[in-house]
């Protein structure tokens, strides 16, 4: 029998009480797979540190760190690259080669716990193998909604092996070596529950006001004025193409969080929106659909067998 590969987990959080984002779930839900989770609590505003303290204080697997997101300066407020900074300030704490990344508003669910073991160990029996793949599941407006369309990522790099020397780049979302390659990967079979965009509204509009000054830089007097965040009301739930119901369970940690869920926003008496631009990708859907093939997708990896 091959012996246990042992693993990190690394994942960042700031204000994340404030923007009412899942970061306590989605640490929970890292737990069980990991020998020790690397947390990067960024300075804020909130009780967020107290709460990841109250939380490292009860596992001793979680070892965490306070960091400067130095939100004054200028440069750093560009294409979000704040984000790929930090994630990779918790990487280089991280003393296992083997390593499980999650965003704050990612999490996992237990019924994928033996997939993602059995792919880590096989990864580690192969050499060339430097990460693997994980499916998305994004909800939209609600806990019973996901949107499921090309304009949303269908698989994302979470597991790393990090004497391949990958680092997070851009806006954190993706990784690539230092010599700027995609990562060699396998598909682990396991799933990504993303709820980034499930939040009250007033959250999700103070959310964006602040994640758009990570890519557009510091807002205007009368957007600080009003609150408007550089992308408009892009916040507000809006029934668009690529929404359907979702019929399938949660991660157990997300339970309570969905009982307690204190907004209503109703997918079938919403209006549909819908833009000339919509076309090409009702088209590309229709077509993947039917083929099981999405044309022209962006992909950040390379699949191997």
């Amino acid at each position: 029998m091959s012996q246990k590969v042992k693993i990190s987990g690394f994942t960042l959080i700031r204000n994340g009480q404030q923007f009412d984002y899942p970061y306590l779930e989605s640490i929970r839900s890292l737990l069980p797979l990991v020998d020790e989770l690397i947390i990067n609590v960024g300075y804020g505003t909130d009780n967020t540190l107290e709460q990841v303290e109250k939380l490292a204080a009860e596992n001793k697997k979680i070892k965490l760190f306070q960091s400067d997101w130095q939100l004054d300066i200028p440069e750093k407020l560009k294409s979000g690259l704040i984000l790929s900074e930090q994630t990779n300030l918790a990487l280089d704490h991280c003393t296992h080669d083997w390593c499980i990344y999650l965003q704050a508003d990612e999490v996992l669910h237990e019924k994928d716990y033996e997939l993602i073991q059995i792919a880590i160990q096989r990864a580690n029996s192969r050499p060339e193998v430097e990460g693997l793949l994980f499916d998305y599941i994004h909800f939209y407006g609600s806990f019973n909604v996901i949107q499921k369309t090309r304009s949303a990522y269908r698989r994302e790099v979470r597991v790393i092996r990090k004497s391949s020397q990958l680092k997070s780049i851009a806006d954190a979302q993706s990784f690539r070596k230092l010599n700027r390659e995609k990562p060699r990967v396998i598909h682990s079979g396991a799933r990504i529950f993303h709820y980034g965009w499930v939040r009250t509204p007033e959250a999700m509009k103070q959310k964006t006001f602040f994640m758009d000054q990570l890519y557009h830089g510091k807002p205007s007097i009368e957007q600080q004025r009003t609150g408007t965040p550089h992308t408009g009301n892009n916040y507000r739930y809006k029934k668009i193409w690529g929404l359907r119901h979702y019929t399938g369970d949660h991660p157990e940690v997300m339970k309570s969080r969905i009982s307690q869920k204190g907004w209503h926003w109703d997918l079938e008496k919403s209006p549909f929106i819908f833009s000339f631009k919509d076309i090409k990708r009702v088209i590309l859907d229709l077509f993947e659909k039917a083929t099981g093939i999405r044309l022209f997708e962006y992909r950040c990896y390379r699949l191997m067998k």
